[in-house]
């Protein structure tokens, strides 16, 4: 247990990776200030001297934080073409968004009234979220085209909003203790991207 008073590096991702794994253990019910602090090992107020706003703040900037990584790996996408393959490249973005606990995230959102008011106007106020990493897929599929590794017929467009609406499904619909969905992201790209 870390000591009163103490300054705590990185302590927003301690607690974020905390909740995760909370959650993983036990299901979104499973998450409170207490169970996220217990996991970190820090004293109850961390969470709260980091959150005015309480759980509900903390669990929409986790979505939020968690959000705002996919995004950031699909937005370096476009570079990466003719790197790698195509089906890799967007395996790893798409399944950046169901990682980390992702449907059992999405789920305490879902949940919690206030978080989810939180996140909506965090997307309304220009958030990183699907459709960034939608326009960054259409880019990256634009840019494998003339390089031949994707059709030059293919309607990218509707390729990329395919794969983050299918993404949004699994999030939104996945029960947190099935097994992992990015095995049917995965073939969802394979068959999207093939000749």
């Amino acid at each position: 247990m870390s000591p009163r008073g103490v300054a705590v590096p990185n302590a927003r991702e301690m607690l974020f990776a905390a909740a995760e794994r909370v959650v993983a253990k036990g299901g979104p019910g499973a998450l409170t200030s207490r169970a996220v602090t217990d996991e970190a090992g820090c004293s109850k107020g961390l969470l709260h001297a980091h959150f005015a706003g309480g759980l509900d703040e903390f669990v929409a900037e986790l979505v939020l934080d968690r959000f705002s990584r996919a995004s950031a790996l699909a937005a370096a996408l476009p570079s990466r073409a003719g790197q790698d393959t195509v089906s890799g490249n967007l395996t790893e973005v798409t399944s950046a968004l169901l990682a980390s606990g992702g449907p059992a995230l999405s789920a305490l959102v879902i949940t919690r009234p206030g978080a989810t008011e939180r996140f909506r106007e965090a997307m309304t106020t220009g958030a990183p979220g699907f459709t960034a990493i939608e326009d960054a897929i259409a880019a990256y599929l634009r840019a494998e085209q003339p390089l031949g590794r994707v059709p030059a017929s293919l309607d990218t467009r509707s390729t990329a909003l395919a794969l983050v609406a299918t993404a949004h499904h699994l999030l939104m619909t996945a029960d947190p203790a099935t097994p992992d969905p990015a095995a049917q992201m995965e073939r969802l790209v394979t068959t999207l991207t093939r000749e």
